[in-house]
């Protein structure tokens, strides 16, 4: 896959790809070209079988400002259907990221406004310091939070989601702790080693194990008991007599590594 991008930068660190927006003159703030690139890498991502883990991060002092003025002013201007084609690219990308196979770490400093609050949203894991700030911030700009709302309400129950999303508040780290936005927050100086801390554990799991728990998820998640019970046990069936699978309880029963384990050293 392609590391040349003009918004992003790839970098790669044995079984893991950081995803890095890299424009700190406008706080990681995103465009269109932004979102193109974004879409293109989480989908090739999500077909590399050299990348176990996806690390989503931001250069500079925010993890990301939302939406870049100059895109703004852009879109200001446009038609009905212009409008509709670039929420339409917007969702892509967005879907992209919360759709990868792989399993997708948030690092988040600073501030995470509008649609990087989307971002974090849709990673499966955010870690976030007691510093960072976030905010559905749409309504205060006569607009909503339309695209990402599928996201957010991944995480949020959506009294808490509707009640952010109408007032456009700005909350600190420890609420989004609360209300389940992120996973965990740590002081700024131990952001690095609380991500890699989860990322070990993430390589320590079964790749394709995580492929299906990101598919079963969404699948499940609205369904009753009984129509639960036959997916899941559908689900735990196929798992079962995979080579992985097979492998994973050998390896566990003999005291050994899982051989995924090793690839991911």
């Amino acid at each position: 896959m392609s590391d040349s991008y003009t918004r992003l930068k790839l970098e790669h660190h044995g079984a893991v790809t950081a995803v890095v927006l890299n424009r700190p003159e406008i706080h990681d703030a995103f465009d269109d070209v932004t979102i193109t690139e974004l879409t293109q890498v989480f989908t090739q991502l999500g077909q590399d079988s050299a990348t176990r883990v996806v690390l989503l991060r931001s250069t500079g002092k925010h993890f990301s400002a939302g939406a870049d003025l100059n895109w703004m002013r852009r879109i200001a201007d446009y038609s009905e259907e212009e409008n509709r084609e670039d929420a339409c690219t917007l969702e892509r990308m967005f879907r992209a990221i919360a759709t990868c196979p792989k399993p997708v770490v948030a690092r988040v400093q600073g501030a995470a406004l509008g649609g990087g609050s989307g971002l974090v949203a849709t990673a499966d894991i955010a870690i976030a310091t007691t510093r960072a700030s976030f905010g559905f911030t749409e309504a205060r700009l006569g607009i909503l939070p339309a695209v990402i709302s599928p996201y957010v309400l991944k995480k949020l129950h959506w009294g808490q989601a509707q009640a952010l999303f109408l007032t456009g508040e700005r909350f600190r780290a420890d609420k989004a702790l609360r209300l389940g936005l992120v996973a965990e927050v740590v002081d700024e100086e131990d952001l690095d080693t609380a991500v890699q801390r989860t990322i070990d554990e993430l390589l320590a799991c079964s790749p394709d194990s995580q492929a299906r728990i990101k598919e079963l998820i969404p699948r499940i998640a609205h369904l009753d008991f009984p129509q639960a019970a036959t997916l899941t046990v559908a689900s735990i069936t196929a798992a079962r007599a995979t080579d992985g699978g097979k492998a994973g309880m050998a390896a566990f029963l003999s005291k050994q590594k899982p051989p995924w384990a090793e690839e991911g050293e």
